[in-house]
Parts: structure tokens; sequence; C-alpha cells
């Protein structure tokens, strides 16, 4: 099992974390194209299953499934979106990404007031609890 990347964003689309920890390819694209296409893709999964669905979608997608890879989805009431991509063998990480957030991004970076909650996040505080987080997590495997 592996853990690949995590991204963190508002709700205007701005990328406010991005972390890699055993990415095997990169996109070939600066980060900040890399940011907007992934971005737009959440935005568009999330429009085209509210529409589609044929039940009431109150958590929408959860995650979603290719031939490499799988990319894991939270988003919270306020709009924050966390995706967190990890090989296909990883179960459902909504607990997970719910801690990130509950457990680290509240804690040191809402309730920091050194943090802009519109930019990019530099606390390295939060960055190492982070890191930290995802390395003693089950699906982390350092292979």
């Amino acid at each position: 099992m592996t853990i690949f990347n995590l991204y963190i964003f508002d709700r205007n689309g701005t990328c406010l974390c991005y972390q890699e920890w055993m990415r095997r390819k990169q996109s070939g694209i600066t980060k900040d194209e890399e940011f907007k296409l992934m971005y737009g893709m959440l935005f568009s999964i999330k429009s085209f299953i509210n529409r589609i669905s044929p039940v009431d979608t109150k958590d929408g997608f959860l995650s979603f499934s290719t031939n490499s890879y799988k990319l894991h989805f939270y988003e919270t009431p306020s709009g924050l979106r966390f995706v967190i991509n990890t090989s296909l063998n990883v179960g459902c990480l909504r607990e997970t990404l719910q801690q990130i957030y509950s457990n680290i991004y509240v804690e040191y970076v809402v309730k920091n007031p050194m943090c802009a909650l519109d930019k990019p996040i530099e606390s390295e505080i939060f960055l190492s609890k982070l890191d930290t987080f995802i390395r003693d997590l089950p699906a982390y495997s350092a292979k």
C-alpha cells in the first residue's frame, strides 16, 4: 500500500497545501497547472454526480479509481477539499481525511493567528504534523 500525494484546496480552488510522499511519476506540467487541473476535475466530477445520480447524494463522491491509482476525496461544510492519491489496494480514507481536517488543519492552521486561511499554508508545525500523521498510517508503506 502506498500514499502518493495530498492536496488541500479552498472553496475558490486555491491550493493551500500540496505534499508528496512516494509519487513515482511527475505530471510534466507546472504545479500551478496541476492544481488547476485537479480542482477542475473535482468540480466537474462533483457536478456530474449531483446531476446524474438516481438517488440523493448527501456525501457526493468519496473516491474513484483508475488502473494505476485511487483518489480519495473529502469536502468540509465550509468548502475545503482534501484529496489524497494512493495505490489501488488502499481502502476508503474518508475518516483519515476528516482526521487531517479536524485534528491537524483546524488545530495548526485555523487556530494559528499567523496563518491566513486564504493563502498557501507555510506553517512548519502543520507540515510536520501532517507528514508524521501520513507516515504513521497503515496505508503508508516506504517500499
